[in-house]
């Protein structure tokens, strides 16, 4: 009976441990600042010249010759007139893109003419012509052309997407719980196509009391995480939201997952997108008041149908 006890209280102190270390972060002295810094870079990030809001198109290779320009009658249609009608064709092969230029017109790779190029979907071969730039996207099987116009008002004018107050109280302290090398999780984007993403683990913190958990994506050098709220039912995009988090230092098993900085997937303001969903293990019943909102007013890009 005397054994049964002791287990029990050590039972019970390491769970109120646990939801002890899962409450909210610390908070540094100059927050605010730390976060308003972070809004202020992400603004500028998506207006760079080959940010997300410069993003003017993606068209769908077919196999064989896609003919390309700015005219009604070209295979791959540029915005505007800043190309000619007929600019040259893309050649799709067993997956390799290979452009050829038209005569007359001066397309540049790496500020050189090009007549002839083929164009690696890995490294993001990229060519100019004027405020254009474009390089080759695949996904899966499904080749694409995706290019940006540099020279676009709205971007210009961008000051940011609508957003939560700052609230300190979104700053967790989350448990890192890691899966055994080589777990992978279904992930399906925008297209329908689902892929095997590995993942290094399990977020765990705790919300109003309660815990909740966030499968990991990963990161060049931090965690990616796809979440969905019940906010995306009114107020924040209907498709989830993206977060970045910190690996824990070696021999720590706590990071902060701080819900301030959750923001907009670059599907939720432009249509030349192929984003992720959130896994259904990443759709939370409840409601997270923080972060980037829905995107008010955003018509994108002025595109002849």
């Amino acid at each position: 009976m005397k054994k049964t006890v002791n287990i029990l209280l050590l039972l019970f102190f390491m769970g109120s441990c646990t939801k002890s270390e899962l409450g909210q972060a610390p908070i540094p002295e100059n927050y605010h600042d730390v976060v308003e810094a972070w809004r202020q870079d992400r603004i500028e990030t998506l207006k760079q010249p080959i940010g997300w809001l410069r993003l003017a198109g993606m068209e769908w290779l077919e196999e064989g010759e896609n003919s390309f320009g700015s005219g009604k009658v070209a295979d791959i249609r540029f915005p505007g007139d800043i190309l000619p009608d007929f600019a040259g064709t893309f050649v799709l092969e067993n997956g390799v893109v290979t452009m050829n230029v038209a005569d007359g017109v001066e397309i540049t790779h790496n500020g050189e003419p090009v007549i002839e190029l083929v164009m690696d979907g890995e490294d993001k071969t990229a060519v100019d012509y004027g405020t254009l730039h474009w390089f080759v996207i695949s996904r899966g099987d499904m080749v694409a052309i995706r290019f940006y116009n540099r020279d676009n008002p709205q971007a210009d004018a961008f000051e940011g997407f609508p957003a939560y107050p700052i609230n300190p109280e979104w700053r967790r302290q989350a448990r890192f719980h890691p899966s055994p090398q080589g777990t992978t999780i279904p992930v399906v984007n925008v297209l329908g196509q689902q892929v095997d993403a590995p993942t290094p683990g399990t977020i765990e913190f705790t919300l109003n009391g309660k815990r909740h958990t966030l499968l990991a994506l990963e990161g060049s050098d931090r965690m990616f995480i796809i979440v969905a709220d019940e906010t995306n039912r009114t107020e924040t995009y209907q498709a989830g939201r993206y977060i970045y988090i910190d690996y824990p230092m070696e021999g720590n098993d706590y990071t902060v997952i701080d819900f301030n900085k959750l923001y907009n997937p670059p599907c939720a303001y432009n249509l030349f997108t192929t984003c992720q969903l959130p896994p259904v293990e990443n759709r939370l019943n409840t409601s997270i008041t923080a972060g980037e909102k829905r995107p008010v007013n955003w018509v994108g890009l002025d595109i002849d149908p």
